[in-house]
């Protein structure tokens, strides 16, 4: 079974910055980005990649960040 954990401070961005987290990124309780890892943050966006051109730009205050880690 999987282990969910949202994404909230800082910190826990850093983390799945530094070790290639992958995670599942929600707007409006819609899945929008599902198996992608964050390759930059700042305050005010979250920039992830899901393939070599794949890289999409979230909103960090319309968006939920979730990591995925297998059991």
């Amino acid at each position: 079974m999987a282990t969910v954990r949202e994404l909230l401070t800082e910190a826990d961005f850093r983390e799945a910055e530094e070790k290639k987290l992958t995670i599942r990124v929600f707007r409006d309780d819609h899945l929008i980005d599902s198996k992608t890892t964050i390759i930059r943050f700042t305050d005010t966006t979250v920039i992830t990649q899901s393939d070599v051109s794949d890289v999409t730009y979230h909103p960090r205050k319309e968006c939920q960040f979730f990591e995925i880690r297998k059991a």
